[in-house]
């Protein structure tokens, strides 16, 4: 059994993936910043820790994240808050893993998290922000994978994806995700030590997701 500990606990990813994980036998610890949330995180099987990451020091977030086996971000806002919700913090939350001698660290990105960001894209300095935080995890000591999605869906989730890139400038709407298939990748890649430094690009289509996770080619670790 391992010790995980999520960021963004009560985000529709987290919460989906927080019982798959219980299921295969594995402890969560979910961040929460709402204590309100607290019922809703331990209805699907996990531990509920109420922290507010964006205000937490490295010292608080090591000691939550002390005995953990790995980290998971999952903590997204929608773009909203600025750009330090998602650089700073979620760098802070890198040297903690490190502090608290986690190794293994899975951040939870967006599928066109690389190159340029448009000048005229919607959440251009969340998208910004995102990619330091992305290129950022890459220069650490960390056993760390990046998870790329497409356009998050709550449709029900098949058990199968598609690795790949997509054009810059392509529509989100052609890469449709199930919010329940990324958790499922969540729950594939801290079971596939292959995935271990990889950039995991992914969208709903035909390839089950053990499978995917566990052959994805190294270029796309090029985040440039």
């Amino acid at each position: 059994m391992s010790r995980i500990v999520m960021i963004g606990g009560h985000g529709k990813v987290a919460l989906l993936a927080a019982p798959l994980l219980v299921e295969a036998g594995h402890e969560v610890v979910s961040l929460i910043r709402n204590p309100d949330q607290a019922d809703d995180v331990a209805a699907v099987g996990a531990t509920p820790l109420v922290l507010s990451v964006e205000e937490a020091d490295v010292a608080e977030l090591a000691r939550a994240f002390a005995g953990a086996d790995a980290i998971v971000w999952s903590a997204g806002a929608g773009g909203k808050g600025g750009p330090e919700r998602n650089d700073a913090v979620a760098i802070r939350s890198m040297e903690a893993a490190a502090v608290a001698g986690v190794r293994r660290y899975v951040m939870v990105s967006f599928l066109t998290a690389y190159g340029e960001v448009s000048v005229d894209h919607p959440l251009r300095a969340y998208a910004i922000a995102k990619i330091a935080a992305d290129r950022h995890l890459q220069t650490t000591d960390l056993d760390w994978t990046i998870l790329g999605p497409g356009l998050l869906t709550l449709e029900e989730p098949t058990g199968a994806i598609t690795v790949a890139r997509v054009l810059k400038g392509t529509p989100s709407s052609k890469a449709p995700t199930s919010r329940g298939n990324v958790a499922r990748v969540i729950a594939a890649v801290l079971a596939e030590p292959a995935s271990i430094g990889k950039v995991i690009p992914f969208y709903d289509g035909d390839t089950p997701v053990a499978q995917a996770v566990a052959d994805v080619p190294q270029e796309y670790a090029d985040l440039s």
